[in-house]
């Protein structure tokens, strides 16, 4: 019987962890709140450290793992604590130089060229476009998330704005980012740059998928190969479809990438997804972000098609044991996630009754839905939006193809009423 304690264990991931093979063999025990690593109104870096540690110390349990699937600040607490208990973890090291997005590309660029053309922003005085980069840019603080604060901005009127907005939110991640700065002997360029500051990236554009797997005593080992679709002419996500409709060779080069970005960085011992485009137009392929961890939008999509979520591999990385997967075992042969989503501001007036919900679960027996917001909310005070629309609510689905994932996806929206007052 092993106990593992999980940062920020919230219903959703617990009844995951739960149904995995052997679970009987797990212990899941909280360590500290959903509340306080994924909703704060400002991120206690030292705090939160200071408390988690107090609560191991304090545990009546032994402690043989210690996991987290949330983004920062959770994904550092996880190779900082393993470390003081002496537990298996990948090096936090690692874990930054995938985190920090400048320190990630200069990475990048040692060993691939698919990468996207980037520079530093001087958030000071002026800011300037960097020398040499077109519009249409993205800028982007060098560690957020859930696309937060991360504007595409085609002129210099977007560009000025664009560093407006995040002058005035980027210290709010960045803060608590260069706190765990100060754990790693950081190179002279990212120490000056340090946890606040801006990158831009030119944009690039194609089908976007994401390669997860994991890495385990050096060796990558891919699970699958995610497309992710987003609404027509934004860049906010409508769904995430498992397995890729992508040509296997595309799908073998962004593995080959993905391993060779995987081995300079050093990371080891943990999950991972990484982001890609690919243009099918000009067969160029362009890494955007590496993830340290697992995609938890993922984890039912793999059990719907594969038979098992991927927090197998994140449990039995934590124990020291060599994870695996199955492969196409599940009860479906094609499984998303959607994201319901509005895209301007308003307080929420109504949101589905209980009653509603359970008529969709009748109708539709192969949907998942879980609300986001409730009644009273207004949708730009929720955690972990993208910059350009709110999410109402996530649905997860498995069919036989996608023509019935659509297709089941519709009939639940229409089922689902929401009111807002502008």
């Amino acid at each position: 019987m092993y106990t593992i304690f999980v940062l920020g264990l919230d219903d959703v991931n617990s009844e995951t962890l739960n149904k995995l093979p052997h679970a009987s063999n797990y212990r899941f025990r909280p360590l500290l709140s959903f509340e306080e690593l994924v909703e704060p109104d400002e991120i206690d870096l030292p705090g939160l450290l200071d408390k988690a540690q107090r609560q191991l110390e304090s545990a009546d349990d032994r402690i043989d793992a210690i996991i987290g699937y949330w983004d920062f600040p959770t994904s550092s607490m996880v190779p900082i604590l393993c470390e003081r208990f002496g537990l298996p973890t990948t090096s936090l090291e690692a874990v930054v130089k995938c985190e920090h997005k400048y320190w990630s590309r200069l990475e990048q660029q040692k060993v691939v060229d698919e990468h996207p053309r980037f520079d530093l922003v001087d958030l000071e005085g002026t800011p300037e476009p960097p020398p040499g980069m077109r519009f249409p840019m993205w800028l982007k603080p060098v560690k957020s998330y859930s696309s937060d604060l991360a504007f595409k901005v085609a002129d210099r009127q977007e560009f000025d704005a664009a560093v407006e907005a995040i002058r005035a939110g980027i210290g709010k991640v960045g803060a608590a980012f260069d706190h765990v700065l100060e754990f790693v002997d950081l190179p002279r360029e990212i120490a000056e740059v340090g946890g606040q500051a801006c990158l831009a990236e030119e944009a690039v554009s194609g089908k976007q998928v994401t390669v997860e797997g994991h890495v385990y005593h050096g060796q990558v080992r891919v699970h699958g190969v995610i497309d992710s679709i987003n609404y027509a002419g934004t860049s906010s996500f409508l769904r995430y479809q498992y397995p890729s409709a992508l040509p296997e060779r595309v799908t073998s080069r962004l593995i080959d990438v993905s391993e060779r970005v995987l081995e300079q960085i050093g990371l080891d011992g943990s999950t991972f997804n990484i982001e890609y485009f690919w243009d099918p137009d000009s067969d160029e392929v362009n890494l955007l972000e590496i993830n340290p961890r697992l995609s938890q939008s993922h984890s039912r999509l793999f059990e719907a098609v594969d038979g098992v979520p991927n927090h197998q591999c994140m449990v039995r990385l934590a124990l020291g044991q060599e994870p695996g997967l199955p492969h196409r075992q599940g009860r479906y042969e094609v499984a998303g996630k959607f994201f319901l989503r509005r895209f301007s501001d308003g307080l929420v007036r109504r949101v589905p009754t209980a009653a509603e919900l359970e008529e969709v679960r009748r109708e539709f027996p192969d949907a998942t839905v879980t609300i986001i917001p409730k009644e009273g909310d207004r949708l730009s005070d929720l955690p972990g939006q993208d910059s350009y629309s709110f999410e109402l609510a996530d649905v997860f689905i498995g069919a036989r193809d996608e023509q019935e994932l659509t297709a089941t996806y519709e009939g639940v929206v229409d089922a689902l009423h929401f009111a807002f007052d502008s």
